[in-house]
């Protein structure tokens, strides 16, 4: 993260409701610490950066810990990440944000947009990083994923193909992703009963940030994840699957082609694993395969929504097909 950003636009009463720090200790922290450094508007008036309510936000979660803020107020994002995480026994914040309202977050994941999509034109990737390790920070894994970071990447896809951006703007993007992966996951111990999962592409399939998502999104919901990458045959992950005792194999299926590789690789696997593991098709180009999903009985996805609807009827050994779900914010890139 640039820690040097001091692109000041936010009042006091903004960032006490967005850090949940009251006005006057954010004042305090200021004025006898130097938790945070505002710059000023004409008239006098304090503004904030994205940093600094990043900043308030652990060092308030850091105090309820019983930190002194006279001896945390000058680390780093990076050390009182770790110290906010050693507190929570390894399990960083944003895999239990502050409880905040989902009209809000989606208010405050479309703020973030403007300013993410306006970094990847400006191919900016040190303020993209930026906003993103602070909106994770601020809107909690699943809402980042979902309100944020999925439109963004739908985006960027839809000005690929129209030219306005190039390949290598979406190179960038995912470069970032993988950066942060550290960040999103969830590291909190899972429990002994806890279902296991591989996480792959099928052959061909080079693009693999649909299918890192939809790991991390499968780890908060409390599974055993093993993710292999991408473009991996359907023997490699049949073999995974019997190595971890796997539930279920979630794939991810971005560009379609006239092959006939994908259906072939989807029917072998399905052949392979049985049909006591269930198999999961997300992916941008899944909809491209549906017939044959539905003749094999593979569970379509349509969005992480209704990926994290099909995870908990699993968990419960459910398999009933979850319904389609319609949610244009939330595709699955």
């Amino acid at each position: 993260m640039d820690e040097t950003d001091n692109s000041g636009q936010y009042l006091i009463s903004t960032v006490a409701k967005r850090s949940g720090v009251k006005s006057e200790r954010v004042r305090a922290w200021e004025r006898r610490y130097q938790a945070v450094t505002p710059s000023r508007t004409v008239g006098g008036h304090r503004l904030y950066t994205d940093l600094d309510i990043a900043r308030l936000k652990l060092l308030n979660v850091a105090t309820k810990h019983g930190h002194s803020i006279s001896q945390i107020a000058r680390l780093s994002l990076d050390e009182l990440n770790c110290l906010v995480r050693g507190e929570e026994k390894l399990q960083f914040l944003v895999a239990q944000p502050e409880s905040t309202d989902t009209a809000e977050k989606q208010t405050l994941a479309q703020a973030y947009m403007a300013k993410c999509f306006a970094a990847v034109t400006a191919f900016d990737a040190v303020a993209l990083e930026s906003y993103f390790e602070n909106a994770v920070v601020e809107l909690g894994t699943d809402a980042f994923i979902e309100h944020l970071l999925t439109p963004l990447l739908n985006k960027i896809g839809e000005r690929w193909k129209t030219g306005e951006l190039r390949p290598v703007h979406e190179h960038m993007v995912s470069a970032i992703i993988r950066s942060l992966t550290y960040i999103l996951r969830n590291n909190a111990p899972l429990a002994a009963t806890a279902p296991s999962m591989v996480v792959s592409t099928p052959i061909g399939q080079m693009h693999e940030l649909g299918a890192l998502l939809a790991a991390i999104m499968a780890e908060i919901k409390g599974w055993r994840v093993t993710y292999l990458g991408a473009n991996l045959p359907a023997e490699e992950i049949a073999a995974a699957v019997k190595f971890t005792a796997a539930r279920a194999v979630t794939l991810s299926i971005s560009f379609a082609t006239d092959d006939l590789v994908i259906p072939k690789e989807l029917r072998r696997l399905k052949k392979l694993c049985g049909c006591d593991v269930a198999l999961i098709v997300g992916g941008r180009a899944a909809g491209h395969y549906h017939a044959l999903l539905e003749e094999i009985g593979v569970l379509n996805i349509s969005s992480y929504a209704h990926f994290r609807d099909v995870l908990g009827q699993l968990e419960t050994g459910y398999h009933r097909p979850v319904p389609l779900t319609e949610s244009a914010e939330m595709q699955w890139p």
